[in-house]
């Protein structure tokens, strides 16, 4: 796109958003309270690399599609990675699951790794100036497949489960202290049943007893911050899930954790948005994983939907920035992988500026006043608003392609790149 042209748009955008009381300027400078936590998982369909052939299997989860190119070393992550942070505005984090460890030709099982399997991806992210968060791996390993993992009644398996949570925490400590920012450690577990269980509540008793183990040991919260991670059902898990949302939200309350919300892991009419203001009144912070459910938790990409902008309005509105970390979590292989990534970061940072161009103040007043056709008029008039113009001046000053300019650049990438793999 022109420069001259983005430009021009831009002003005249400007003088439009200025008539109902919004300063472009001041909602282009909220955007670097936006930290967006990249999901290594994308690149390679959820595979890992703790062996060669290392493939996403149970757990309720599933990749679907083939599409080339696929990542399958760290190297062509890390490639992949720089290529998506390179059209993307504003800040990002890196995301990574324990499976995606520096484990060279040794395998490390999950209940053995140490900081020094993730030191490379350490000094990677300082190299770019990024933040980390970690996952604890709970799908596809043998001590995984009776379908539980920390709410396990085999002892073997339930300890197992235990100390890689343990270390996990450890690992993501250390993060955090060497990069100077907190490190936020997530723990999923597929726990569930495929058909109607009787005894549910000695499975989260379990899971309970689990927990207070794997976090018994303190670390500061300038180094690592603890979230916990609910689901309605998965594959083979359609029953019962032990990890609720009922039940995290509870141990999240009494322990003082992170309640993590995936847009994806709830009934079909309920949405997160709605749920970031009630559950911020008991807890300090939440995470959130952003993504696209279609009909059930299937992860699309995401896109600029009423549920996405909700959830930025939410935030935006209420100045929760330093209480709500931002992550995405989906995986497509059906597409170009790198689009897929671009694609869904640029649809929730695009949330989150058309949130920050509402005249809140003006809406709130004609609220409290109650003049309810005043505010959905307004609120109907913003959806027509010159947002794309203030959007594509975004991304010129941050120095990224504007509009539909980063379609070329995959293209490049998955030719000179992808095509080779």
């Amino acid at each position: 796109m022109s420069t001259i042209n983005i430009k021009k748009a831009y002003e005249l955008a400007k003088e439009q958003y200025a008539a109902i009381g919004v300063d472009t300027d001041a909602a282009i400078e909220k955007m670097k309270q936006v930290v967006i936590s990249l999901h290594c998982w994308q690149t390679d369909d959820v595979g890992g690399f703790e062996t060669p052939d290392s493939t996403l299997s149970g757990g309720g989860i599933q990749a679907t599609g083939n599409y080339p190119g696929k990542a399958r070393s760290i190297a062509e992550m890390r490639s992949d990675l720089e290529k998506v942070i390179s059209l993307l505005p504003g800040k990002q984090r890196l995301n990574l699951h324990a499976s995606y460890g520096d484990f060279g030709s040794q395998f490390v099982d999950r209940n053995q790794i140490e900081v020094k399997h993730f030191q490379s991806w350490i000094d990677w992210c300082k190299k770019h100036g990024m933040g980390m968060d970690f996952n604890g791996t709970y799908f596809s390993h043998p001590l995984a497949d009776s379908g539980f993992t920390l709410s396990s009644k085999d002892e073997k398996v339930r300890s197992f489960w235990v100390e890689h949570l343990k270390r996990c925490r450890e690992i993501s400590a250390e993060i955090g202290k060497q990069l100077g920012k907190p490190c936020v450690h997530n723990t999923w577990i597929p726990d569930g049943s495929k058909d109607t269980p009787v005894d549910r509540n000695g499975y989260r008793t379990i899971l309970t007893k689990s927990l207070n183990e794997g976090y018994e040991k303190e670390y500061p919260k300038e180094y690592m911050k603890d979230a916990i991670e609910s689901k309605l059902f998965g594959i083979g898990a359609e029953a019962m899930t032990v990890g609720s949302h009922d039940y995290y939200l509870g141990y999240a309350i009494k322990n003082n954790k992170l309640i993590c919300l995936d847009n994806g892991h709830f009934h079909p009419t309920e949405v997160v948005g709605d749920k970031i203001s009630s559950v911020l009144q008991f807890v300090d912070e939440i995470l959130l994983h952003v993504t696209r459910p279609v009909r059930w938790d299937s992860d699309h990409v995401v896109t600029l939907n009423e549920e996405v902008q909700l959830i930025a309005s939410e935030i935006v509105r209420n100045d929760f920035f330093s209480r709500v970390n931002v992550g995405l979590d989906f995986f497509d292989a059906s597409i170009n992988r790198i689009g897929a990534y671009v694609i869904g970061t640029r649809a929730v940072q695009k949330a989150f500026l058309i949130a920050a161009l509402e005249p809140v103040s003006h809406l709130l007043k004609y609220e409290e006043e109650g003049k309810l056709f005043e505010r959905l008029a307004m609120l109907e008039e913003l959806k027509t608003m010159p947002f794309g113009a203030v959007w594509d001046y975004y991304c010129l000053i941050e120095g990224v392609p504007a509009g539909a300019d980063y379609i070329a650049e995959v293209q490049k990438y998955e030719k000179e790149v992808l095509s080779g793999r």
